[in-house]
């Protein structure tokens, strides 16, 4: 395996969130329905995170104290440093989230202008701020200025391929205080359809003078991240869907970094010891029947990844209790992996991406 890797990167001074110092270049993206607490803190437990981001939390909400919300945004002291994501489309709701957040000791902000579902772009917020450049620079410019703590942004390359406009709301951006930009390398129209326009992120990289610009986008591997960061330019790479279907993949990426080699990700067993630890970690924050009901999502990940059969994948995701939950565990137990062995790697799985039509999501 190691003897297949790139060679590793020059070295690099590390990435800054304005005065918040990174451990890592390698970001836990946020994503809906995954990067809860319970999973930022097995993948902090692996090692080699530089920081990690809530799923995104609806401004309103958070303020009217929905407990819904306001359990996206729980955390502990291991959960470090940590940002949430906030989504809105009015200044005066963006600001006073961003003030609740920093009295609450988060350490970073981070503003959603990418989000590609209909139901988030209808109400003015995610990918659609992307079509109002002067609304949404001042927005921007309001919520850092209500805050001492560092306020990001992460977007998308642009609507469409006729206005990918993310290197002109970068260089804005900047000028308004941000301290760093994701991007993704995909339009809104693209959702994630065709693959990551590399070109596109670096001319964003190009476009500002200082602050950190971390590429985004199909990233899965090693090789990717190797790509990512020496044809964009960018400061840092943030993952999503590959650290669910591998969620060592920040470790690895920190001793390649380093050594240029790297530890294989965890095997059947380990994943079924860090499956279990993440359901644990569920349980200490809802009821047994809302765990089991959220886990099932995070679940097919796990158990995709551990090559488990179809039949018992069905029997985990009818759970009804834990004693359901438990005999579903013992069995997978039992049978171990389809292919590859029990305590070697196991084959990659193919990583899913939503489909279909991006206004219907």
């Amino acid at each position: 395996m190691n003897s297949q890797l790139p060679a590793p990167p020059d070295p690099r001074p590390p990435v800054c969130y304005g005065s918040l110092q990174l451990a890592s270049r390698f970001l836990l993206s946020p994503l809906a329905g995954y990067t809860n607490l319970p999973f930022r803190r097995i993948v902090r437990e692996i090692g080699g995170v530089g920081l990690a981001t809530t799923d995104l939390v609806n401004a309103r909400g958070l303020l009217e104290g929905s407990p819904k919300t306001l359990q996206l945004i729980q955390t502990c002291p291991e959960d470090s440093p940590f940002a949430v994501q906030i989504f809105g489309n009015d200044p005066g709701l963006m600001s006073e989230a961003a003030k609740l957040l920093e009295e609450r000791g988060v350490d970073s902000i981070d503003i959603n202008m990418g989000c590609p579902v209909n139901r988030i772009v209808k109400g003015g917020a995610g990918a659609s701020m992307m079509c109002r450049p002067d609304n949404t620079v001042s927005l921007v410019k309001s919520v850092v200025e209500a805050v001492k703590i560092p306020v990001t942004v992460k977007m998308r390359l642009g609507w469409d391929d006729q206005n990918l406009t993310a290197p002109f709301f970068a260089r804005e951006f900047e000028q308004v205080g941000v301290v760093a930009v994701a991007i993704h390398g995909r339009t809104r129209e693209q959702g994630f359809r065709g693959t990551v326009n590399h070109e596109g992120i670096r001319q964003v990289v190009e476009a500002v003078q200082s602050i950190p610009v971390i590429g985004n986008g199909d990233v899965t591997n090693i090789a990717d991240a190797d790509y990512m960061l020496r044809i964009t330019g960018c400061a840092g790479v943030s993952i999503g869907r590959g650290a669910l279907a591998n969620p060592w993949i920040f470790r690895q990426l920190v001793q390649w970094e380093q050594t240029g080699s790297c530890d294989p990700p965890g095997n059947f067993d380990d994943r079924l010891q860090l499956l279990l630890r993440q359901f644990r970690y569920l349980l200490e924050m809802t009821t047994e029947q809302r765990a089991i009901s959220m886990f099932r999502k995070m679940g097919h990940w796990y158990l995709k990844s551990m090559r488990v059969s179809p039949a018992l994948r069905h029997q985990f995701q009818c759970a009804q209790n834990l004693n359901d939950f438990d005999e579903a565990v013992k069995a997978i137990a039992a049978q171990g992996p389809m292919s590859g062995s029990r305590s070697g790697v196991l084959p990659d799985m193919h990583i899913p991406v939503p489909g279909g039509p991006v206004e219907r999501w």
